[in-house]
């Protein structure tokens, strides 16, 4: 395998649930031979549809120059025909501010009517098109709607969100035709999946063949420690007393956590005295074997700003024993910035202590690419960038020595959580960044019905919590066995009825 980075490798093949709305949940291979006459699957978007739900948080959370306390979900629903049949999928997405596209000048209402216009085009572009396979209707889709998009122009993760938010919903539409699991798509070829169309070098790499045999069961959590985000129960001023954690020493000793992600402000000294106090906190709470990345947040001038600050690190006691924990650096620079020739130097430096990987950076086919040739190591994989995109870049990894990362954009159950999960499951990382659970109350942004039904089909993911469905994490991870599923990762109602229809949502600032 071809990440650094703890592959679970060979999982334990543990019976498996059923997943009532859905079906049983097939846990051999009999499924290949009943289904190979689909393959490739011819599909046709019939209908896209999009509908909204406000999410706020139970305890803000800052990442860059934003500190978010609400934000919308959009939720789509498309409707295909394919020659098993027609299928209905669902995809959901929370309109995280200042992410997809950091402009100080904009206000909330405008980043969000940004992303929900990016999905509107991309379903009428897909809507336009005829009976194709998966990928081919993806691929056409991504290509007009970012065309003329460079790989230096701010926009290109805006104008990918709605691309990958309908990507989703007709991969979860194809899976449910054909009565497969994701992984059980992937691995029969189902989406007819052509690497060498976005990246020549991979004309003989097959995705079926790189994915391992069966999908983790399993993967660890990497807890996200926000910029204001308290370290010790202590230092809780108003708390919200809802059952679960509010501090990183409460996170720890509930979860069995031992992966981290502490987030940086830029400011040398802020953020060594934050880091030092994150270490105490891991001394305090006897987390030996905990690890951890970084996450510049864009917050840096240049590689050598970033450097200073480990290098200072390092001369403080109990400094360097903290940096053999370090796994990577995310995204330290300015998207604008990051992919310049000129970095190259600054990043070689870097990476004598962290492999350097891009986040925001990686909006568009080209970046990746370009990114490697600079000397940066990796790539995050992050659902709301694409899921297809992602599965060619593991081609990229294993042919040019790179590796893959779980990151997180505050993903909430059941639609955006689960879905992610399936993508780190049959991509075997071995941890991923999740923080929706601690800034937002479980499943509380959904009604009860599905809710309730989430915990039905999804015990091993979901647990009943003072009067609400929350994550469950036990000794650290996340147990995957339940989304392995007919569809993309779920096997619950989704209350399509319960959201506003787009055309009567209005952003809400409050």
């Amino acid at each position: 395998m071809f990440s650094v980075f703890g592959q679970h490798g060979a999982q334990d093949n543990a019976a498996r649930g059923t997943g009532e709305l859905w079906g049983p949940i097939r846990n051999d291979c009999a499924w290949l031979g009943r289904q190979s006459n689909l393959l490739p699957m011819q599909v046709r978007l019939r209908e896209i549809s999009f509908r909204m739900n406000e999410c706020r948080t139970r305890l803000p959370f800052r990442f860059g120059v934003h500190t978010m306390t609400q934000a919308p979900m959009m939720t789509a629903r498309a409707e295909i025909d394919t020659d098993a049949g027609p299928g209905t999928g669902f995809s959901a997405e929370l309109l995280v501010p200042k992410w997809f596209e950091k402009n100080p000048a904009s206000d909330l209402r405008a980043d969000a009517e940004g992303l929900v216009q990016s999905a509107r085009k991309a379903a009428e572009v897909a809507r336009a098109r005829t009976a194709s396979t998966v990928f081919e209707l993806w691929w056409r889709t991504y290509s007009e709607c970012l065309s003329g998009v460079s790989v230096d122009a701010p926009g290109g993760l805006r104008a990918g969100f709605g691309v990958a938010l309908v990507e989703r919903a007709i991969l979860d539409a194809a899976c449910r035709a054909a009565e497969m699991s994701f992984f059980e798509a992937l691995k029969s070829d189902l989406f007819a999946l052509r690497p060498a169309a976005l990246y020549p070098e991979l004309g003989d790499w097959s995705p079926a063949q790189s994915l391992p045999a069966s999908p983790a069961a399993r993967i660890a959590v990497r807890h996200t420690i926000g910029l204001v985000d308290a370290l010790r129960a202590s230092e809780v001023r108003d708390r919200v007393d809802d059952g679960l954690p509010e501090a990183l020493d409460e996170d720890i000793r509930r979860y069995g956590l031992r992966y981290f992600k502490l987030k940086l402000s830029g400011d040398l000294q802020a953020d060594l005295e934050r880091t030092l106090e994150f270490a105490a906190v891991l001394r305090e709470t006897e987390t030996q074997a905990a690890q951890f990345t970084v996450d510049g947040n864009e917050q840096f001038e240049d590689p050598a700003a970033l450097l200073a600050f480990f290098e200072t690190l390092d001369r403080e006691p109990g400094g360097r024993q903290l940096l053999e924990k370090l796994l990577y650096i995310e995204q330290p620079l300015h998207r604008a910035r990051s992919l310049k020739h000129g970095v190259a130097a600054g990043l070689a430096a870097l990476s004598e202590i962290a492999p350097v990987i891009i986040d925001e950076s990686d909006h568009g086919i080209e970046a990746f690419p370009r990114a490697l040739d600079l000397g940066y190591g990796g790539v995050s994989v992050k659902n709301c960038k694409g899921v297809l995109r992602a599965l060619m870049q593991r081609g990229l990894c294993e042919r040019r020595g790179g590796f893959q990362s779980g990151e997180d954009l505050t993903n909430l159950g059941v639609l955006a959580l689960q879905q992610d999960l399936a993508t780190m499951a049959a991509l075997d990382l071995g941890h991923v960044e999740r923080n929706g659970h601690h800034y937002f109350a479980g499943l509380g942004h959904l009604s009860r019905i599905e809710a309730s039904a989430a915990l039905e089909a999804h015990p091993d993911l979901w647990e009943s919590n003072a009067g609400t469905v929350s994550l469950a994490i036990s000794d650290g991870e996340l147990q995957l066995d339940s989304i392995q599923t007919p569809g993309f990762g779920y096997a619950g109602l989704i209350d399509w009825e319960a959201r506003t229809p787009l055309e009567d949502w209005h952003f809400s600032e409050r």
